[in-house]
């Protein structure tokens, strides 16, 4: 069965331009540089997009009214030979827990419906290197940290987010409208947030790439929290090289990530497999066709396990939960309008009618009663869980002389239902909890449903998980427009 929209990728632009689900943004710069392509013509084809495309997925919470604008700054820029840098002129949509002026920032919840009264650290970086803000996209409310009932891609703000796949399927996550969007080509690129999984696996469900940086690598001022401690931005995109230059960008010190993909780090290299196999047959299959994959491109491939799996979960989710208040009270004294206290947050879900009763609040009393940061059990459980973690990444890494741990990224996407989000298969615990830096990148599909795997390393090892996050999608370009089917046939 397939929809009116899985024709070409573009065919809801009724004038000619580049294929925006395959350019990457070298060669849109290129064709800007060049003088072939205006800032505001590629602006403005991503927002017919979103409105003939978005009404299908909802993944584009708001549309940010000066977006043509920005890009006619740009285009003034190109013009006059003075880009600001690899971002100029180049749409990117922002996860709407990042705050940012005149298109605000929501988390989901109607509770802060009242916008910040200033830009992100990271909307402040974007902005000066160019990029046109072209809005927010939806997320699961509150992170998907208000009950362990809801459902990914649900929120009070902008309902359900679909999966442009299998449009009655999940898309997975909190980062959930961040990675739709990119998937359904509504931006070049996105912005999303994670503290274990929210880019990682909505990434892999929509078929595209994902990057978690290293904590503390991009700032968290300006963003909803659950745990700085965990919490951090991260780039979302069709192509690795896309991913690269928006870290740069969103990390603010220097550093060319896309400069860093080549050499091809695959021959030579040291790659251990986590399989976490046996809980999907179709994740085998893509598994071992990766491992392949990596063989035939030179590189040695070791089975590995990693450790402490059990240890890390029990310690990290009451550690998440104490931080959550602290964080979240913290964040919400910096929001005009907005309630102060979980408490206050309770009271107001309770009040409003556009929650569901489907499923309630019950990670919100959890942070309600408790403890401080300051207690000696928490300080332990963060302690434990942090140390763990670590120890199951570094471990792993120095006992075989790996370069890079895979794993598989994602089981398929599953049917949207009112039930919450099934037990599903992850492997982004460790990194997340270690604060390491961890890519997915499209491996292959369980009939049009994507599957991705990821490559994760130590501390700091951003560009070298980038380098092999690139080099296996060059050895293996196996992703795709999305089908936009209504259902699986």
């Amino acid at each position: 069965m397939r929809s009116p929209l899985a024709a070409p990728p573009c065919a809801p632009d009724a004038e000619p331009g580049p294929d925006l689900d395959s350019a990457t943004i070298p060669h849109l710069i290129g064709l800007m540089a060049a003088g072939t392509l205006d800032p505001v013509d590629l602006t403005r084809a991503y927002l017919r997009r979103i409105e003939t495309v978005d009404r299908h997925v909802r993944s584009v919470l708001a549309v940010n009214g000066d977006a043509l604008r920005e890009a006619a700054g740009s285009a003034r820029r190109w013009a006059a030979g003075r880009p600001l840098g690899a971002l100029d002129g180049i749409p990117v949509l922002l996860k709407d827990n990042i705050d940012t002026v005149g298109t605000g920032a929501t988390a989901g919840s109607r509770a802060l419906v009242v916008p910040p009264t200033d830009d992100a650290e990271l909307v402040r970086l974007l902005r000066a290197a160019g990029a046109v803000v072209l809005g927010k996209t939806n997320m699961s409310e509150w992170g998907n940290f208000r009950s362990p009932w809801a459902t990914s891609g649900w929120s009070g703000v902008g309902g359900q987010t679909n999966n442009p796949h299998v449009l009655d399927h999940n898309p997975c996550g909190s980062s959930s409208g961040s990675a739709a969007a990119v998937a359904a080509s509504l931006a070049q690129v996105s912005v999303g947030t994670e503290t274990d999984a929210s880019i990682l696996s909505p990434a892999g469900h929509c078929g595209i790439v994902g990057f978690k940086p290293t904590l503390g690598r991009i700032s968290g001022d300006g963003i909803v929290p659950i745990s700085s401690w965990q919490d951090t931005a991260g780039p979302m995109a069709r192509h690795v090289v896309d991913a690269a230059i928006l870290m740069s960008v969103l990390e603010g010190r220097g550093v060319d990530y896309a400069a860093a993909l080549v050499p091809d780090p695959l021959p030579g290299a040291r790659v251990g497999v986590w399989r976490r196999a046996g809980f999907h047959a179709e994740v085998d299959r893509v598994v071992e066709s990766s491992v392949d994959v990596l063989r035939r491109a030179g590189a040695e491939v070791v089975d590995v396990e990693l450790p402490h799996l059990d240890r890390i979960t029990a310690a990290e989710f009451p550690a998440l939960v104490s931080e959550f208040k602290h964080d979240l009270e913290a964040y919400l004294r910096t929001r005009p309008g907005a309630p102060r206290t979980v408490r206050e947050l309770i009271a107001f879900t309770e009040a409003d009618p556009a929650e569901p009763a489907g499923f309630g609040q019950e990670r919100f009393f959890e942070a309600e009663k408790a403890p401080p940061i300051t207690d000696p059990a928490y300080r332990e459980q963060r302690r434990t869980a942090t140390a763990l973690a670590r120890a199951a990444i570094d471990d792993v890494l120095a006992a075989h002389r790996l370069d890079v741990v895979m794993a598989p990224t994602n089981a398929p996407a599953w049917r949207t239902g009112p039930d919450g989000d099934p037990a599903g298969l992850g492997s982004s615990r460790p990194s997340a909890v270690a604060g390491y830096p961890s890519a997915t990148v499209p491996a292959g599909f369980a009939g049009p449903l994507p599957l991705g795997v990821s490559f994760t390393a130590g501390h700091g090892a951003d560009a070298l998980v980038l380098r092999f996050a690139a080099a296996f999608e060059r050895a293996a370009p196996v992703r795709r427009a999305p089908g936009y089917l209504p259902t699986l046939p």
